[in-house]
């Protein structure tokens, strides 16, 4: 689609996985499991709960701030669920980064 991005960009607060610099946009590509989403594949393990209880917690409050950190800089901050992969079209990247966009 011709957008120039980079991965992974350290300097970020939460490392996005994608960063388009010219639309200030950063894009987490988040797991279900590991970052807490309301659904099928977010389910918490039944046993060890204290354990997974805290984990999970800490990693769900940890992207909170860092969307909070970003937006705070002026950067658009856009999650992917894992759940959502397949249904992602090309078509709805466009809606999910931003309609002005070329």
């Amino acid at each position: 689609m011709g957008y120039r991005f980079r991965l992974h960009r350290k300097d970020l607060a939460g490392k996005p996985d994608v960063v388009l610099p010219k639309y200030k946009v950063a894009v987490f590509v988040n797991g279900c499991f590991w970052h807490g989403h309301d659904c099928p594949r977010g389910k918490r393990p039944s046993t060890n709960t204290g354990f997974w209880e805290e984990k999970l917690s800490r990693n769900v409050e940890r992207d909170r701030s860092n969307y909070e950190n970003l937006e705070s800089e002026g950067w658009r901050v856009a999650v992917v669920w894992e759940c959502e992969l397949k249904e992602l079209r090309e078509h709805a990247l466009f809606s999910l980064l931003d309609s002005d966009m070329p």
